[in-house]
């Protein structure tokens, strides 16, 4: 795939910040909006030009319009932020006469040290516990369904809450920190039945369904309140 070229594109229903991709494992012209910055992504065929991603958007001009003013509002990882954990939401509190760096403490997440860092400091907090917490749940379910992942990862995906490779290694978004844990919990049995089985067959939702009883709540949150933990950093 060749870098992403980002650009500003002038719809009918204002400029949008667009960027194109190639890719050589598409068969069509794609579009689809990165939440995460409220970007719209084109990805094209190897042999596929330009023109017709612009066509593409153009003939898609009202629904990415109303995709793009749907999104919620991005959040900075600042003093005064509102920050979900597990679904809850924590305030961002800098305490800089403090020691330490990040802790948790009466439904805050609190932050000592120079304030140009607690941005910085936050994210990694973010993420330490998205390892920690995720990891755990892993340990829980594929004890319950005796299988075991060659490795476990923590990534700021775009696109995928939780993915299984071929060698066995699971990713997830670190994001899920963020979400109920119920959420947390299917996306983990979802990612370790597919060390038994690399499809979605009647045979794995089986395999799902006996290690979370949340598949349809879950997914429905992560459908509707997905986006905004995208938002978020």
């Amino acid at each position: 795939m060749d870098q992403p070229i980002s650009e500003l594109v002038a719809l009918p229903g204002g400029a949008a910040r667009v960027q194109w991709r190639r890719s050589a494992r598409a068969r069509r012209v794609s579009l689809r909006i990165d939440p995460r910055d409220g970007t719209v992504v084109v990805t094209l065929p190897p042999r596929t030009g330009r023109p017709a991603g612009v066509a593409l958007l153009m003939d898609h001009a009202d629904w990415v319009a109303r995709r793009l003013a749907a999104l919620p509002g991005a959040v900075a990882l600042e003093d005064g932020a509102a920050v979900p954990l597990d679904g809850v939401d924590h305030r961002i509190r800098h305490m800089p006469g403090q020691r330490g760096a990040v802790w948790l403490e009466d439904g805050e997440i609190r932050v000592a040290g120079d304030p140009a860092f607690l941005a910085r400091r936050v994210a990694d907090f973010l993420r330490a516990e998205a390892r920690r917490r995720l990891c755990q749940q892993v340990g829980e379910k594929a004890a319950l369904s005796q299988l075991r992942p060659s490795r476990v990862t923590v990534k700021d995906t775009r696109t995928r809450w939780g993915s299984c490779a071929s060698s066995r290694a699971l990713a997830f978004s670190w994001r899920l920190v963020m979400a109920p844990r119920f959420v947390q919990e299917y996306v983990v049995a979802h990612e370790v039945a597919h060390l038994r089985h690399m499809n979605h067959g009647p045979r794995f939702w089986a395999l799902v369904a006996t290690l979370t009883p949340h598949t349809d709540e879950a997914v429905e949150w992560l459908r509707t309140e997905g986006p905004r933990l995208m938002r978020v950093g």
